[in-house]
């Protein structure tokens, strides 16, 4: 069956006056993303989700149209690979690898609504009904003084097991945060915490040492991607696990990063890293390297859909009945309406898990009104 359009369609919301949010580097007045739809001969389409800024990724697309229109959808591997090959002196890291993602993700979902099976099952068969969450909030703010412990507070109201909370400041301030947390959430909580890549080795080294006492479950991005070194060096010295990899793309980019020593669990994002096509050469790597794998998600319901199947696909091995730490998705808190209205079912938490929508495809069913609500030219 083959490809007979690809689209893509930006969408934005503003957050609003004083409601920015974000990490340690800046605060995001307004969510946007690129909904990609898929459409093949015969009129099914397939939808998904694309990373960075939606001109750009709109940008791409008569170049990429031109390689995909006519392929048949389930050779399209095939094609990414040869726009790669064929335009080398374009590199990875860019908007062409956020439209190749998005696209990817659209096929699989075709894939499975022609097939009438789930896209975990495509993917090398689906192996989790629920995938378990780590909530990700504690967001820095224009006030973070004043609202940093209610975010803790209505975690711990929330009953979440794992959470994940920004830190990056400063040494000082992430022990303080992490002290507020920890306090607020008590001792049965795991609680992760996010650099977001604001330092060098050695602030980086002095906060993982202060932290150490209140027992986070990793220490995400605490240097910039291109610190390799830096990551080898940091993760021979330090006793905190240590968690990267959403900046990263395509498995030549994480192969590197294993190479180095750098880090116990690899976080690829499927909007960005190329997709379902790259992500599953990504779990492999994992696999190979016995290190631990847990998929960034940062974006809207097409992209949090798309990792719970990869997640529900994934194996377990060296586990087998007892699984210590399971693969966790992470579900944004912050205030999204690409994530709550894009859908007509909503994903939704129920006692901590995710139920994998149901389906053939990604099993979800897009919201044509929100949709047009939220799109801009």
């Amino acid at each position: 069956m083959k490809v007979r359009a690809v689209e893509f369609i930006a969408l934005s919301v503003p957050l609003g006056t004083g409601k920015a949010y974000g990490m340690s580097k800046s605060l995001a007045a307004g969510r946007q993303s690129t909904l990609v739809r898929l459409t093949l001969e015969d009129g099914t389409a397939g939808y998904g989700e694309a990373w960075g800024m939606p001109a750009v990724n709109k940008a791409y697309l008569p170049f990429l149209s031109g390689y995909l229109e006519g392929c048949d959808v389930f050779d399209i591997e095939h094609a990414f690979g040869r726009i790669l090959a064929r335009h080398y002196h374009f590199g990875l890291q860019n908007g062409m690898m956020h439209a190749i993602s998005g696209i990817d993700v659209a096929a699989k979902d075709a894939q499975g609504k022609l097939l009438g099976l789930s896209v975990a099952r495509l993917l090398g068969g689906q192996r989790l009904r629920h995938v378990p969450i780590y909530a990700s909030g504690g967001y820095m703010t224009q006030t973070p003084a004043a609202d940093y412990r209610p975010q803790i507070e209505r975690m711990a109201e929330a009953g979440h097991k794992a959470v994940k909370i920004k830190i990056g400041l400063s040494p000082a301030s992430d022990e303080e945060r992490m002290g507020i947390a920890r306090e607020v959430l008590g001792d049965d909580v795991e609680i992760l915490a996010d650099i977001n890549t604001n330092y060098t080795y050695d602030i980086a080294l002095e906060a993982m040492e202060r932290l150490k006492p209140f027992r986070p479950g990793w220490i995400e991005e605490p240097l910039c991607p291109q610190d390799l070194d830096g990551y080898g060096r940091l993760r021979a010295r330090a006793s905190l696990p240590i968690a990267a990899g959403e900046a990263l793309y395509t498995v030549h980019d994480f192969k590197r990063l294993v190479e180095c020593g750098g880090a116990d669990i690899l976080q690829p994002d499927l909007s960005l890293c190329g997709g379902f096509w790259q992500g599953r050469k990504i779990a492999e790597l994992a696999h190979a390297s016995h290190l631990r794998l847990s998929p960034h998600v940062w974006g809207g319901a097409v992209g949090l859909a798309a990792a719970l199947h990869y997640i529900a696909s994934l194996p377990v091995f060296p586990h087998a009945d007892n699984i210590p730490k399971p693969v966790l998705l992470e579900y944004d808190l912050g205030d999204n309406p690409l994530r709550t209205e894009l859908l007509k079912s909503p994903i939704i938490v129920e006692g901590g898990c995710i139920a994998v929508p149901e389906g053939p495809g990604l099993g979800i069913e897009i919201d044509e009104e929100a949709v047009a609500r939220y799109a801009v030219d």
